[in-house]
């Protein structure tokens, strides 16, 4: 007969010669690693450190001649003796590792000098391969979502993309769809190239995160930069000084003088919570009559106008542009949602920095990390159209709607969509500009829980804590620029589940990231659902076809992948019940008068193709008979149209 093999639990170690080059998480000596003796007598022989099961490496270093002693990595045990001075050691703990808080002991040291006789380096985990299962998910909700996705596809939604890490395990990344699904004139392409998981997608507003954010809280945790400086310690005088005499048309009016010591205290926390004054999104490129107060004269629409060519020059006279701008609303008083904020905050890291914004995240985030499908500005970075999904149709101009004097009017593909960040900022914005697939982003998501990587540490952990903590008792759905959940603020994005911790950031051309730290999530949902043409571009101008199906809703996901999490039962009827909901619902989504060539009938067939698949999959009477009636239903809808 056959003898199964047992698989033993194990820490292991071997000699090496040379400790690697690292920032590490941890790095102490024992004994006394406090550097004194603590009258609790336990902490001096133990230190904690953050871990994932399945992986996990350490190195000691011998400092002085040892007999023996004694390692324990949680319940795991061994010991080591006849140690030299010099010996240094490799162990590997992954059979006892942990998710979340580790603890390492070392005690019972044998030797004549004891004084910091060993050294300790801890690295920070990294990101590996794993299985949905065996991270407390069901594959059935995984399947449903993929379901829905292709069944909106098969409708006329062009394509999306899905990663997901848990415990630090890649356990889902998956791609529907095609690069560009559409004509300039808005019919269905014969020819479509699929999009893999490779292909890179135009983040958006989630620029404003994983590119000024992440900058910042690196600066920040050097001391390099301080959130409570003032802005003007940056941008000069100038930036209060050249304020320009008037309001928007939806401002308050108030002095010049007043005007300027409004923006003369501003710090860089009031850009960071959306509460400094700039109004949204004013055009530099192309400045509107309406948006000014008329009371200045002829000129006045372009006083704030910094040109429209795609170019550095540009760039500069935006920034200038940026320092005229009045505030809208006084400091502190309001949250209102503003580009300009992190315009400011990306100009203000490349001054620090003293190089591009785009060149200090390649060398201090991107490279470190080994993301090579990250990038802003791919088609001048060694990338081409193919290698991204492509946005809007006719450029900017939203179907020939909008013109201004040098606007793109070709299909948008590896160029930033976002108009500010094209024309204003030549490509590399604080708040948009960065293209990546799912993969490198959920990646690159993973340092908010501890903030390092393997043999690298980006930001302190008190940075982080600083960052995401509510900005204020009665505004919990900010942090400093992080989107937080807070008591419930945002679950059409994070899903009703999240922690109230949860963090992340949503971006106008369909995307997403969630990282919830207690349930030790992240997701990264990317599409491109403005690669569509435009409902009634008469009633709506940024209206996009694609913001009508279900895959375009990005809150979706969470939302299903959290049902049964971490629970071993069978959620098929769960999912086949909430499918009745979600059918009947999609039939409410549908406007008065509009024809069935409407993409929200189109949106309602994806979800009852779907929701005849699994009904195919039960024996029940009761579900097949709630289906039955709501195909009745839905066919009594078609026939009326």
């Amino acid at each position: 007969m056959e003898i199964e093999e047992i698989s033993v639990p194990s820490i292991t170690a071997e000699t090496i010669t040379a400790l690697p080059e690292a920032k590490w998480q941890v790095e102490t000596n024992f004994p006394d690693h406090l550097n004194y003796v603590d009258d609790t007598l336990a902490l001096n022989s133990i230190v904690g450190f953050d871990g994932y099961k399945d992986q996990g490496e350490l190195y000691l270093q011998i400092n002085s001649d040892l007999k023996s002693f004694n390692l324990f990595i949680n319940s795991g045990d061994f010991h080591l003796e006849d140690l030299k001075k010099g010996d240094l050691y490799k162990i590997s703990y992954k059979d006892f590792a942990l998710n979340g808080r580790n603890s390492l002991q070392i005690s019972s040291l044998n030797g004549s000098e004891l004084e910091n006789c060993i050294s300790v380096y801890i690295p920070y985990p990294s990101v590996i391969e794993g299985q949905l299962k065996d991270e407390g998910f069901h594959e059935e909700c995984f399947e449903l979502i993929s379901d829905i996705i292709d069944a909106d596809i098969e409708h006329g939604f062009p394509s999306a993309q899905l990663a997901i890490i848990r415990h630090n395990k890649l356990v889902y990344n998956r791609t529907w769809g095609y690069l560009n699904s559409y004509d300039q004139n808005g019919q269905p392409l014969t020819d479509k190239i699929p999009a893999d998981n490779d292909t890179m997608y135009d983040l958006a507003s989630v620029t404003k995160m994983f590119a000024t954010n992440y900058a910042l809280q690196k600066l920040v945790s050097e001391g390099k930069i301080d959130p409570e400086d003032k802005v003007s310690a940056y941008l000069g005088d100038s930036f209060y000084e050249d304020t320009l005499d008037f309001c928007y048309s939806f401002g308050e009016q108030v002095d010049l003088e007043t005007m300027k010591e409004w923006k003369a205290s501003l710090t860089l926390a009031d850009l960071l919570k959306h509460e400094a004054g700039f109004p949204p999104a004013p055009r530099y490129f192309n400045i509107h009559i309406d948006a000014i107060s008329q009371d200045y004269g002829e000129d006045y629409e372009n006083l704030l106008y910094a040109g429209s060519e795609h170019s550095e020059e540009t760039k500069q006279n935006t920034i200038k542009a940026i320092c005229k701008t009045p505030l809208v609303y006084k400091p502190g008083s309001d949250t209102v949602y503003s580009d300009v904020d992190y315009m400011i905050l990306g100009a203000i890291v490349e001054i620090v920095s003293e190089m591009p914004l785009d060149q200090y995240l390649k060398e201090n985030f991107f490279e470190p990390l080994g993301l090579t499908r990250i990038s802003f500005n791919p088609l001048d970075n060694g990338y081409v159209k193919d290698d991204c999904a492509a946005t809007e149709l006719n450029g900017n101009t939203r179907d020939h709607v909008v013109y201004f004097p040098g606007i793109r009017d070709y299909t948008l593909q590896g160029e930033v969509h976002d108009e500010q960040s094209w024309f204003s900022m030549n490509g590399v914005s604080g708040h948009a500009g960065l293209f990546s697939n799912a993969k490198d982003l959920a990646t690159l998501a993973t340092l908010m829980f501890n903030g390092g990587y393997g043999y690298e540490r980006f930001f302190s952990r008190n940075v982080i804590d600083y960052f995401t903590a509510p900005k204020s008792v009665n505004n919990s759905n900010y942090g400093l620029g992080w989107a937080r959940q807070g008591e419930d603020k945002r679950v059409w994005y994070y899903g009703t589940s999240a922690a109230s911790s949860t963090i992340g950031h949503q971006g106008w051309t369909g995307t997403l990231v969630m990282i919830d730290p207690e349930r030790d999530i992240v997701m990264v949902y990317l599409t491109n659902s403005i690669n569509t043409p435009l409902t009634n571009k008469e009633a709506n101008a940024n209206g996009f076809r694609g913001g009508w199906y279900t895959a375009a809703t990005l809150g979706f996901v969470p939302e299903l992948f959290s049902i049964g999490l971490d629970e071993e039962k069978d959620v098929t009827d769960q999912l086949i019940s909430l499918l009745h909901e979600m059918a009947a619902d999609s039939f409410k989504l549908i406007p008065e008068d509009v024809d069935i060539s409407h993409p929200a009938y189109e949106s309602a067939q994806g979800i009852m193709d779907v929701y005849k698949k699994w009904i195919d999959k039960t024996d029940k009477d009761n579900f097949k008979e709630e289906y039955n009636e709501t195909e009745n239903r839905w066919k009594e809808i078609l026939n009326g149209h």
